[in-house]
């Protein structure tokens, strides 16, 4: 049985990825595949006490989401949707390593991942949301969180960095980088339609797109 098509959402923490993920899901009629994030007993911890369980929080992390990927695309529904939206990709999980992980620990944590990326599916299309370190603060705050308050601006502006870095790079599979600063496509139908024909449009290679506010009909 083939596979169906595979479009991921990814971005930084709180630039609204998963929220992006849902609406488009619906729109599309597909099947959705959220990370389990809140589940990792030791996250509320690591934003209390970042060097002394990074390495327990980003293995748990990095082995959740395997397991998750190789359950969600081992077996397909022959009548259901036949494409499937996703708010990560597997490869996020080496951005937050590299951030998170001291040297002897991310040796360690690369061969554990060497011996795992290669068998997850990647997706059909990735799309990339793009956000300043101010924007991300405030999404962040707006939504509340409680294990989330701890989070520092300079962490979120080292992880925004390394992901525009990873990014920069990326060459695995067709690309949509979106700026989302100036649109609130939660709140906007105009706007999240604009941005669902933009996912449609992308194909081989990066596609840029930076949409401004009050533009949309």
């Amino acid at each position: 049985m083939n596979s169906p098509s595979y479009i991921a959402i990814e971005g930084p923490i709180g630039v609204g990825k998963t929220s992006f993920a849902r609406l488009l899901a619906s729109e599309m009629n597909a099947r959705l595949v959220l990370e389990n994030a809140d589940e990792n007993p030791f996250l509320r911890e690591f934003y209390k006490d970042r060097a002394g369980r990074a390495f327990q929080t980003q293995l748990y992390f990095l082995l959740s989401r395997y397991r998750q990927q190789e359950s969600e695309f081992s077996q397909f529904d022959l009548f259901g949707p036949k494409l499937v939206i996703s708010d990560y990709i597997f490869s996020k999980d080496r951005i937050f390593a590299s951030q998170n992980l001291e040297e002897n620990e991310l040796a360690v944590y690369d061969q554990v991942y060497s011996l795992l990326s290669p068998r997850v599916k990647k997706p059909d299309k990735v799309v990339y949301l793009q956000a300043d370190d101010d924007t991300l603060m405030e999404r962040i705050k707006r939504r509340d969180r409680d294990f989330e308050r701890r989070i520092s601006k300079d962490y979120i502006s080292q992880i925004n960095e390394a992901y525009n870095r990873f990014f920069f790079g990326y060459s695995d599979t067709p690309l949509l980088v979106v700026q989302t600063r100036d649109i609130d496509f939660v709140r906007d139908p105009s706007e999240l339609r604009d941005l669902i024909r933009q996912v449609g449009r992308a194909g081989p290679g990066t596609l840029y797109y930076r949409p401004m506010p009050g533009t949309f009909g």
